[in-house]
């Protein structure tokens, strides 16, 4: 429903008439309790904000029509929206990955696309440790035991010391570096694979670079942190799976297309890895007789890892500050394109 975001006395969902403004920036959805800090930051600037909750491509053709810019969060903005987007300067993603925008189309047209790269690195980092952490000392499956009535230390077996253990992270940026410091803490020996990455900068962080198959062949835990690209969708295939110890265990905080699930449901079935511990999936949310669902040795979380109170904030704020600084002809901090005319 195309709602404006109208402040106090407004609901979020309900429609109303918008007034006009010197801009007019449309919200596609978002997941955040308001709009506040987007409201206020393009008030100054004489924008009006519409929010919508539009996840699909039909719902934005229309929609889009006189947007001078878009906040997207995990709406479609395929290249039929941005072509509808006649006026559109600039597509602001809530979030890092831009797979759900048609990038190409967006620059050819001449607009600018905006991420935010550096919102959620402590909590991304974070939640791949929980993860890891939980399928090293079992707690999900050992929780399951006791609530089901019983009280056994040997459910536990076989569970290994962690420290001397080794991780293996595919992708080297801002979070698997993060996550690098504090495997290394808890005595995890690191490799990182990130053919787009100088070798020397993983080792400056006593990191070992190595490439995928020798990692996920030497690796305790794998944990995956590539953006989704055309060449790192389906990266980890049955070849990648079986190349992995049937004691490892896979963890995915980036992007569920870049694991093809129906290879990891049968690594998971056929006993080809120990586990799995994902935060995302090829779709979300999963059908509820998804096979996934029914495996005792998988741990699920619904596409949370970036989440904490700070990390929204400072995403809001970003996101809106990019739209800011393009409709008001600045160069954005994070663009993802080139522009002519627009500089970095």
């Amino acid at each position: 429903m195309l709602t404006q975001d109208g402040g106090a006395g407004r609901k979020e969902g309900q429609r109303g008439t918008v007034v006009s403004g010197r801009f007019q920036v449309v919200v596609t959805d978002s997941v955040f309790p308001h709009l506040e800090t987007e409201r206020r930051l393009l008030a100054e600037v004489g924008a009006e904000l519409v929010a919508l909750q539009a996840h699909r491509e039909d719902e934005l053709l229309e929609a889009v029509r006189d947007a001078d810019a878009l906040l997207v969060c995990f709406a479609p903005v395929t290249g039929r929206v941005v072509q509808a987007a006649r006026r559109c300067k600039v597509i602001a993603r809530y979030g890092i990955g831009v797979d759900n925008v048609d990038v190409r189309t967006a620059t050819a047209r001449g607009i600018v696309v905006t991420n935010v790269p550096d919102y959620c690195v402590e909590e991304v980092s974070d939640h791949a440790l929980a993860l890891l952490l939980a399928c090293a000392r079992r707690v999900v499956w050992l929780d399951r035991t006791v609530r089901a009535g019983r009280w056994d230390a040997r459910d536990a077996v076989p569970v290994r010391r962690l420290s001397g253990q080794t991780l293996g992270l595919v992708g080297f940026g801002k979070i698997p570096r993060l996550v690098a410091r504090k495997a290394q803490a808890f005595g995890l020996r690191v490799l990182a694979f990130d053919p787009y990455v100088d070798p020397s900068a993983m080792r400056e962080l006593g990191v070992d670079p190595t490439g995928l198959r020798p990692l996920l062949e030497r690796s305790d835990y794998v944990s995956l942190h590539a953006p989704l690209t055309p060449q790192t969708e389906g990266l980890v295939d049955e070849a990648a799976l079986r190349w992995m110890k049937p004691t490892a265990f896979l963890v995915n905080t980036a992007r569920g297309r870049i694991v093809e699930e129906g290879a990891l449901v049968r690594a998971l079935e056929r006993g080809w890895i120990a586990g799995a511990a994902l935060d995302v999936l090829p779709t979300e949310p999963p059908p509820k007789d998804h096979r996934l669902l029914r495996l005792d040795n998988v741990i699920l979380t619904p596409h949370v890892a970036f989440y904490s109170e700070e990390s929204l904030q400072e995403l809001q704020r970003k996101a809106a500050e990019e739209v800011v600084r393009v409709l008001t002809g600045q160069p954005p901090r994070y663009p993802v394109n080139r522009v002519a005319g627009v500089s970095a």
